[in-house]
């Protein structure tokens, strides 16, 4: 008989992660878009104050000492580094090898572009590497985001980039686009961002659109700070107006609201990123999940799902 293969390694559209790498398979249905790779930080990384690149390694490690909320003493009892050596390091009259800046930093939870600076900064080559997403290296990765995908059916859920582009979707996003009456080939370039906060996008289709344009937008402005290009899109989009003033009452989370041809459907936001990444390209990666939060979202999602098949 037939060799068994996993649904989601069925009938795959091509996902091209940039113009001089080859493209790899994402899930059935997946959206086609290029994207244009950039580097930067997860969007859970702190915001202030950010090194500057053009700095002596020991100013750097200073800032992200402080970034942290660390003491020298506390920082100096998590790595096993002397308090007096760190101080020395950070003023400049010592210089540390790689293993004490690998130490340092990672003790530091620094992102790892940020690391590249230090170790270059201090005299040694940059450690982290930026892999094509379509490099054989990262096959693992990709099988990964295939697994996701297809197993958060019947419900959304979009793979981004560091600048908020879709690189890839499953198929309920398509069902979901179709619901609120976007033509799913308007998927196709797609920027999160830029749909939310530009009139005529997504965002357009949001009950609460003011509440989720307001933390997309606060958001985005934090992971702008070290992201030049994602600093660019921000500057060339609307920023909202502001909001009302909060109710006593807060509910445990912020629900997406939709309206669609089936009436009002609710979400939640939960992202999934990869643990312990040692590469430039991985700590850019999450997957947006857009949980239905009420059962009537459940069914909707969950008929029209299944039609689509």
């Amino acid at each position: 008989g037939r060799a068994y293969s996993p649904p989601w390694r069925q009938r795959f559209g091509k996902l091209h992660i940039s113009d001089n790498v080859r493209p790899f398979s994402m899930t059935s249905q997946v959206i086609d878009i290029t994207d244009p790779h950039g580097q930067s930080q997860p969007m859970s990384s702190p915001p202030f104050p950010r090194a500057n690149p053009d700095s002596p390694a020991g100013a750097q490690l200073r800032v992200l000492r402080r970034q942290a909320r660390l003491s020298q003493l506390e920082l100096a009892l998590i790595t096993g580094v002397s308090q007096r050596h760190l101080s020395c390091i950070e003023t400049g009259r010592a210089k540390p090898g790689p293993g004490t800046l690998h130490n340092l930093l990672m003790a530091l939870e620094a992102p790892l572009e940020q690391c590249n600076n230090v170790f270059l900064a201090a005299g040694f080559a940059p450690r982290y590497d930026a892999t094509p997403l379509a490099s054989p290296s990262m096959e693992a990765i990709r099988e990964a985001i295939n697994h996701v995908l297809h197993a958060n059916n019947p419900a959304p859920a979009i793979v981004l980039g560091s600048h908020w582009e879709v690189l890839a979707a499953n198929a309920s996003t398509h069902v979901l686009f179709d619901l609120v009456g976007i033509k799913p080939e308007a998927a196709e370039g797609l920027n999160l961002l830029v749909t939310l906060l530009q009139p005529g996008g997504l965002g357009d289709h949001l009950i609460n659109a003011e509440e989720i344009r307001t933390v997309a937008w606060q958001r985005a402005s934090r992971e702008a700070l070290g992201n030049p290009q994602l600093a660019r899109i921000l500057d060339s989009l609307p920023a909202p107006q502001s909001t009302e003033a909060l109710t006593n009452e807060l509910p445990p989370l912020l629900l997406t609201r939709l309206h669609s041809r089936a009436g009002e459907l609710n979400f939640m936001s939960t992202f999934t990123t990869f643990g312990m990444p040692q590469d430039i390209t991985v700590t850019s990666l999450r997957i947006e999940h857009l949980i239905p939060a009420d059962a009537q979202t459940w069914q909707v999602m969950t008929a029209a799902y299944e039609r689509s098949k």
